[in-house]
């Protein structure tokens, strides 16, 4: 309950900044203003591999350990654990660049908040090198892995979007887990670079997939409809691949996702089928979200909203703030043009940004 209380002491500063500054009751929109130090560190970590990057950037993490209760058969996790231990919890996120400082936090937030952190094993997929020495100077005692994801394998794939961001090559590296990780992995949390966890992730780790191959939190009151375009609905050959089902959008930041099945059946083909398609016909506008909706939407099994409070990040209005849903929260996602740290930065944060500034982990060290 320790994060709770944690968590409570933010939300309550950040409702006393609303109530108490008028100013950010008012505040004209935020733009996403982008900071030139993603240049100097793309510069310096291509072309200085030795260079030691956590003195100038990011500090040195507090060390977690497991509670008591984070045995295997009696005994604890061992500090040096094989990828295949059937006992870890598994969670993926890519390591951008330009999204290095908002993925350091949700590294930071989900040990903050384990209670058995040492049996947390992140897999980082990165489309650049050298980032291994950040990692391990900024979280010593971290179970990691990292990916390469080959940029070439989706560059021709890619579509134009509404956001250039979203046309990034590693955004679309989750269609390609099943390759990248382990065969003995078969289970797995996919989470986005711009969110924190304030739950202990094993209870997200424990969801019940049923017969599903991914489970995420889906929103049924939302206009399905608007994440295709009028090419698609009019065309049957298109919209027949939702007869049957009863689809419904969910955020694509916050997965879990039964590798196994996702192996056996091929979706990683039937969603490069259908960016096939998109190239040549237009049929959606957002990125690598539709075709997650083509092949899953109506076969996802729910998981509580709690586990993704999506669209602090303003959705795609530049600098809009957004309030938390009704209802309990263990994950905050910053989804969206706006990101927390850049706001933050720009010294023109949205009231909600103040719940993600205790785990990051950007500065120099004290």
């Amino acid at each position: 309950m320790l994060w709770l209380k944690r968590f409570s002491g933010l939300v309550s500063a950040a409702m006393v900044m609303i109530v108490l500054s008028p100013s950010l009751q008012s505040f004209p929109p935020a733009e996403a203003i982008r900071s030139s130090h993603h240049d100097n560190l793309r510069l310096q970590v291509r072309t200085n591999p030795d260079y030691s990057l956590n003195p100038f950037l990011f500090r040195k993490a507090p060390t977690f350990r497991n509670a008591d209760e984070c045995t295997s058969g009696g005994s604890r996790i061992p500090a040096k654990t094989s990828v295949c231990d059937p006992n870890l919890v598994h969670v993926a996120i890519t390591l951008d660049l330009e999204y290095l400082r908002g993925s350091i936090a949700a590294v930071h937030s989900i040990l903050q908040h384990s209670s058995c952190p040492e049996s947390v094993f992140f897999h980082f997929m990165v489309s650049e090198n050298n980032l291994e020495t950040l990692v391990r100077s900024t979280f010593p005692q971290l179970k990691f892995k990292m990916y390469y994801f080959d940029p070439k394998i989706v560059r021709n794939l890619i579509s134009t979007s509404v956001r250039q961001a979203l046309e990034q090559p590693l955004n679309y590296a989750r269609n390609y887990l099943a390759d990248l990780l382990e065969p003995c992995v078969r289970r797995v949390i996919y989470l986005d670079s711009d969110l924190v966890v304030v739950d202990d992730i094993s209870k997200l780790w424990s969801t019940s997939l049923g017969s599903r191959t991914i489970g995420a939190p889906e929103y049924c009151h939302a206009n399905f409809s608007k994440y295709f375009t009028a090419r698609f609905w009019s065309n049957h050959q298109f919209t027949a691949t939702f007869a049957g089902r009863k689809p419904c959008y969910f955020n694509t930041g916050v997965m879990v996702i039964d590798l196994v099945k996702w192996r056996r059946i091929g979706y990683t083909g039937r969603i490069e089928k259908w960016m096939e398609i998109q190239k040549s016909e237009r049929i959606y506008e957002l990125g690598s979200l539709p075709p997650f909706l083509l092949v899953f939407a109506g076969h996802v099994a729910p998981i509580e909203h709690r586990w993704n409070q999506h669209g602090l990040g303003g959705d795609n209005v530049k600098g809009s703030c957004r309030d938390l849903h009704p209802g309990p929260v263990s994950l905050l996602h910053w989804s969206g043009s706006g990101k927390p740290w850049l706001r933050l930065d720009s010294k023109q944060p949205c009231p909600l940004d103040a719940l993600w500034a205790p785990y990051d982990m950007y500065g120099h060290s004290h």
